[in-house]
């Protein structure tokens, strides 16, 4: 999951090398944060969030497939 993330920010941001993302595992769920650049947030939370929604869709719906609970937190 944490490289399905990677992927999809890289392609959405200008500054890839700012990308990072960080895996917490938990007994019942995984969070992966996603860091990006400042000037990177807009493209990746986009108009009302639509963005940001269609990502957590995307891994959480590829995590269902592992059978595995993930939620995405996109950090400042």
């Amino acid at each position: 999951m944490k490289e399905l993330l990677e992927l999809i920010a890289k392609n959405l941001v200008d500054d890839i090398d700012a990308v990072s993302v960080s895996e917490i595992t938990g007994e019942r769920s995984t969070i992966l944060e996603l860091k990006v650049a400042s000037d990177d947030m807009g493209k990746v939370i986009g108009k009302q969030g639509r963005i940001a929604k269609a990502i957590r869709t995307v891994v959480k719906a590829a995590a269902m497939h592992e059978d595995k609970h993930v939620v995405v937190e996109i950090m400042q």
